[in-house]
Order: C-alpha cells, then sequence, then structure tokens
C-alpha cells in the first residue's frame, strides 16, 4: 500500500514537471515574438514553476524513506523544506517582473504584439494548469503530501495570473485599435505588476505555512481536541502535555495521561493502546506515544 502511494506521488511530480517544461518553453517562444512582459513574466513563473516542480519531485522521493537510526522521525521534513525552496523561488522572480514593469511604464519604449498567438498560449497554460492543479491537490489531499500541495498551490495561482495577462493583451490590442484608448497600451506591464502581485501572495501564503510546519508548530486546535477527546474515557482521569508535531505526511502525537495508581501494569499498558487508537480516530495513521502517571484517586 505504501509502496502504490509513493509511486502515484512520483508519478504526479513527474507529470507536473513535463508540463511545466512545456509551458516555460512555450511562453518563452511567444513572449520573445510579441515583446509581451506580461508573457515573459509568465515565461519567467514558469520556469520557477519547473524549478520548483523538479525540487517537488525529488523531495517526494527522499521523503517516502523510512526512519533510521539518524533520522527517527523519517524524512518528511524533506518535503517542508521543498516547499520553503518554492516559496524563495518564487520571490526570486518578483524582483525582475516588478522591475521590468515599471521600467516599461516610464519609458512607453516597447511595442506589444497582441496577436492570436500571444492570446492563445495563455489559453493553453490556463487548461493545463487547470488539469494540473486539480491532479495535485486530489494525490496531495489522499496523501498526505506537503509538497505536492504547496505544487498546487503554486500551479492554482498560475491560473488567475495568466487571465491577468490575458487582460492585460486586449487592452493592448484596444489601445493600438482605437486612438481614443491609447492609454491602454500601457495594460501589458500593469498586468505585469498584477501577475506580481498575485506570486508575492501566493509566496506569503506558503512560506507562513513551509515555516510554521519546519518549526513544528501544532496544527491549530488539535492539542485541545486530543486531550478532551482522551479525558472522555471514563478510566483516565486527565490528559496533558499533548504536543503534536507533523512531519511530511506524518503525524507525531505525545501525550501524558493520569490513571488510578492501584491498576496493574498489563491494564495500564491495554489503556494506553486504546487511548492511541482515541488519538488516531483524530489523527489516522499518528505515531502516537503515550506516558501513563500514577494517580491517588480511586476508580
Amino acid at each position: 500500500m505504501a509502496a502504490h502511494a509513493e509511486r502515484e506521488k512520483s508519478s504526479a511530480a513527474l507529470g507536473s514537471l513535463g508540463a511545466a517544461a512545456f509551458l516555460t518553453g512555450l511562453k518563452v517562444v511567444v513572449g520573445l515574438l510579441s515583446g509581451s512582459l506580461g508573457i515573459l513574466a509568465e515565461a519567467a513563473h514558469s520556469t520557477l514553476d519547473f524549478a520548483a516542480a523538479l525540487i517537488t519531485f525529488f523531495a517526494v522521493r527522499v521523503a517516502s524513506k523510512p526512519a533510521d537510526r539518524d533520522h527517527a522521525y523519517g524524512h518528511g521534513k524533506v518535503e517542508n523544506l521543498s516547499a520553503l525552496v518554492e516559496t524563495l523561488l518564487l520571490l526570486g522572480t518578483c524582483a525582475w517582473i516588478i522591475y521590468q514593469s515599471i521600467s516599461r511604464l516610464i519609458s512607453g519604449q516597447v511595442v506589444v504584439k497582441a496577436s492570436i498567438w500571444t492570446f492563445g498560449v495563455m489559453f493553453v497554460s490556463i487548461a493545463v494548469d487547470l488539469s494540473r492543479s486539480r491532479m495535485l491537490y486530489r494525490i496531495a489531499a489522499k496523501h498526505r503530501s506537503q509538497a505536492l500541495e504547496a505544487d498546487a498551490l503554486h500551479f492554482s495561482s498560475d491560473v488567475w495570473s495568466s487571465v491577468v495577462v490575458i487582460l492585460g493583451l486586449a487592452g493592448v490590442k484596444m489601445g493600438q485599435s482605437f486612438p481614443g484608448l491609447t492609454f491602454l497600451e500601457k495594460a501589458d506591464p500593469v498586468a505585469g505588476l498584477l501577475v506580481a502581485a498575485i506570486v508575492v501572495w501566493v509566496s506569503a501564503k506558503l512560506g507562513v505555512r513551509t515555516i510554521q510546519e519546519l518549526l513544528d508548530a501544532s496544527p491549530e486546535g488539535v492539542a485541545e481536541r486530543i486531550k478532551s477527546h482522551v479525558e472522555a474515557m471514563g478510566t483516565v482521569f486527565d490528559c496533558h502535555a499533548v504536543r503534536v508535531r507533523h512531519s511530511g505526511p506524518h503525524d507525531f502525537v505525545d501525550l501524558h495521561i493520569t490513571l488510578d495508581g492501584n491498576m496493574t501494569l498489563q491494564t495500564a499498558h491495554d489503556l494506553t493502546e486504546q487511548v492511541e487508537r482515541a488519538v488516531k480516530e483524530i489523527l489516522p495513521g499518528a505515531d502516537v506515544t503515550v506516558h501513563p502517571e500514577p494517580s491517588s484517586k480511586a476508580t
């Protein structure tokens, strides 16, 4: 079952890699021929998509390695690390897009050829990105993959940025066709700025989540749910020191419970296994460690 999951995740990452390579080449060619900054910005974005997809592909493979003596909690953090690298790559392209956009708005010297090819490449991009992001979200949710989820978020943002570029090209076409609307010829660099804004927003959202994961921040409200669920068991007096961490697709839970001090060791052991099952009702597949402590209370 685990081997099938890893093959499915690797296949999803590899498919994303191929799609990113195709779109990058297509946008570079059309962007250079048309002179469209919006499309060139999208080409730069797609180049980073390709790099991010490549990182994700290798991260998924490494993260699937089982725990060993040097990595007792497994290699799941590699997925979180790949998501952080994706964030830095996204932010890196924003500076170039913003610089070029402002330069064109100030100089106004670059002529954009808003042809059927420029519109066509962006509609192709939207179709590919929609199918790719939906596939990645599905596989990420199925296998709880942080890296694939980051990829899906990354590529779904491409759909919106492509729509912005199309609007920019439409503005350029109208400005070139109607003398009274010449101001719309600046719509392309404005579209470039809007693409950059989308990239920054996605990067910030992804970056915050990734850093929280790398710092072992507990999922919001999960520790409280576990505490309430365990304390609802009649034989547990108290549940405390609940710690939850996430590593790649895996959850690790560590908690302390207070039990009747007169219990036999076997009874206490059986109860800790019941607690483990109760925790897994909230976090299926979690690695749970239960520390029983004696109490002077009588049952």
